[in-house]
């Protein structure tokens, strides 16, 4: 019995996983910090998009690592 295919679609969902509860982290602290603090909405903003940044580079890394095991 031999396994054929490649486990790297497989790799790439599970490290998926990560970067979708980071940003639904990143969106939903900084919208709780905006409601507590409306006057730091454009220093807040910026964090967040840049967050947002760091964390979908890391999950387009993941997509393509698994497309270069194939």
């Amino acid at each position: 019995m031999e396994i054929t295919g490649s486990l790297a679609t497989i790799g790439y969902g599970l490290a998926a996983i990560g970067p979708g509860i980071g940003v639904g982290i990143i969106f939903g602290m900084g919208v709780q910090a905006i409601a507590r603090q409306p006057e730091a909405r454009g220093v807040l903003q910026t964090q967040m998009i840049f967050g947002f940044a760091v964390v979908e580079a890391l999950a387009i890394l993941g997509f393509v690592l698994a497309l270069i095991q194939q």
